[in-house]
């Protein structure tokens, strides 16, 4: 209806208040991790890593990304781990897999990979500081 305030997604960025921008002419190489918001308009080489966080791509990333939600409008080459909910806008082109438990995908959208489900938490991957590399999760018995 004309006038009413949409309010359908759990998700509000606005919940964020420290947000982060990679501005269209700029190109970083080496992981990111951050809380908040992170919005990509240049070209990310590298991972991606927040447990509480909301990403915005728009420009290009190659790398893993493991974010609890995720807005994907332009290019990402690897994986991607949406924690809690993923949009794919029409421009969205993903050259890996895809991991989600909820999802959005508007017509135009490209996956050149697999689309895999859970209900359960994405695991969070660690960073080895110095290395530029990340490790998977230690497994825990118990």
């Amino acid at each position: 209806m004309l006038g009413k305030k949409k309010t359908g997604s759990a998700y509000k960025a606005n919940n964020y208040k420290d947000h982060s921008y990679v501005a269209r002419n700029t190109e970083v190489t080496g992981d990111i991790t951050f809380i908040g918001g992170l919005h990509v308009e240049g070209k990310v080489n590298g991972n991606i890593l927040s447990d509480e966080g909301s990403l915005h791509v728009h420009g290009e990333v190659t790398g893993e990304i493991r974010v609890p939600h995720i807005v994907i409008n332009g290019v990402v080459n690897g994986n991607v781990y949406a924690g809690q909910h993923i949009e794919l806008a029409a421009n969205a082109q993903i050259n890996g897999n895809v991991y989600y438990k909820t999802m959005e995908m508007v017509m135009g959208a490209q996956i050149n990979g697999s689309l895999l489900h859970s209900e359960n938490a994405i695991p969070r991957i660690e960073h080895k500081p110095g290395t530029g590399q990340s490790a998977p999760p230690a497994e825990t018995n118990g």
